[in-house]
C-alpha cells in the first residue's frame, strides 16, 4: 500500500512533483523499467523521489544529479541536505555544488586519496580539490 502523504513529501524533495501532475494518468502513470520517454534528468529526479519514499539509513549516490540544470540540482540539493541530516550518505560526483556541504570531501586522483576534508578546508589547502 502507498503511503500518499510520504511519496508527496518524496517527490517535492526530487522536485519532480509538476511534472507527475502534469501527465494525464498523473501518480498512476506507469513509465517502465528503461523510463522510455523519459529525459535523463527526470528519470535522476524520479530516482531521488524513490530514495526518499524508503527513507533508508545509508544512501549511496553515484552521480545522482549529473544531468540535472543548475537550477533544479541546487533546488534538490537544498532539500535533500535535510533530508539527509542523521544518515549516512555517500556521494561521488565531479560537481563542487554537489558535495560542497558535505561533512567530509575526499578527493581521487588516480584511484588514490589526495585530500580530505570539508569543503572549507580544502578551499584553504588550494590543492586538487580545487583543480
Amino acid at each position: 500500500m502507498i503511503d500518499k502523504e510520504r511519496l508527496l513529501h518524496a517527490v517535492k524533495i526530487a522536485n519532480i512533483q509538476s511534472y507527475i501532475e502534469s501527465l494525464p494518468l498523473k501518480y498512476n502513470t506507469k513509465i517502465g523499467s528503461t523510463g522510455a520517454g523519459l529525459s535523463q534528468g527526470q528519470r535522476q529526479r524520479i530516482l531521488i523521489a524513490r530514495v526518499i519514499y524508503k527513507d533508508p539509513q545509508y544512501i549511496f549516490f553515484d552521480e545522482a544529479t549529473n544531468a540535472l540544470d543548475a537550477n533544479n540540482e541546487k533546488i534538490i540539493q537544498e532539500n535533500m541536505d535535510r533530508f539527509f541530516r542523521g544518515r549516512t550518505v555517500v556521494v561521488v560526483a565531479h560537481r563542487l555544488s554537489t558535495v560542497k556541504n558535505a561533512d567530509q570531501i575526499i578527493v581521487l586522483k588516480g584511484g588514490e586519496i589526495q585530500e580530505q576534508g570539508s569543503h572549507e578546508e580544502l578551499v584553504r589547502l588550494q590543492g586538487n580539490f580545487l583543480s
